[in-house]
C-alpha cells in the first residue's frame, strides 16, 4: 500500500516562508514525477509544481520566483519551499505522485496525500 504523506503546513504572516514535505512509502518501484498542487476555497485544485525525472521542473506562473520544489530520491521525498508568501498562496496543499507501485512497473498511478492547510495571514 502506498501513501503519501505531508506535512509542514501552517499559519505564516505574508512575506513570510513555509517548507513542505511529502513522503511516499510503501513498496514502490518506480517514482515519475512528484509535485504539488493546491485547492483554495471555492475554486478548482490547481497545479503549483512539479519535479520529473531527470531534474525537470515546472512551476505555476503565480509562484515562479518564490516557490522551489526539490526532491530526495533516495528518500522518496519531495519538497516545496515557499517564500514571500501572500495572502493568495492560502489553501490546502496535496502532494501528487505519479509511480509504479510494487516490483515491476507496468503502469505508473495517480496518489495523492491528504492535504495540509497553508494560510497566509497578519
Amino acid at each position: 500500500q502506498v501513501q503519501l504523506v505531508e506535512s509542514g503546513g501552517g499559519l505564516v504572516q505574508p512575506g513570510g516562508s513555509l517548507r513542505l514535505s511529502c513522503a511516499a512509502s510503501g513498496r514502490i518501484f518506480r517514482i515519475r514525477t512528484m509535485g504539488w498542487y493546491r485547492q483554495a476555497p471555492e475554486k478548482q485544485r490547481e497545479l503549483v509544481a512539479i519535479s520529473a525525472s531527470g531534474d525537470i521542473t515546472n512551476y505555476a506562473d503565480s509562484v515562479k520566483g518564490r516557490f522551489t520544489i526539490s526532491r530526495d530520491n533516495a528518500k522518496n521525498t519531495v519538497y516545496l519551499q515557499m517564500n514571500s508568501l501572500k495572502p493568495e498562496d492560502t489553501a490546502v496543499y496535496y502532494c501528487n505522485a505519479l509511480l509504479c507501485p510494487g516490483y515491476s512497473c507496468t503502469s505508473f498511478d495517480n496518489y495523492w496525500g491528504q492535504g495540509t492547510q497553508v494560510t497566509v495571514s497578519s
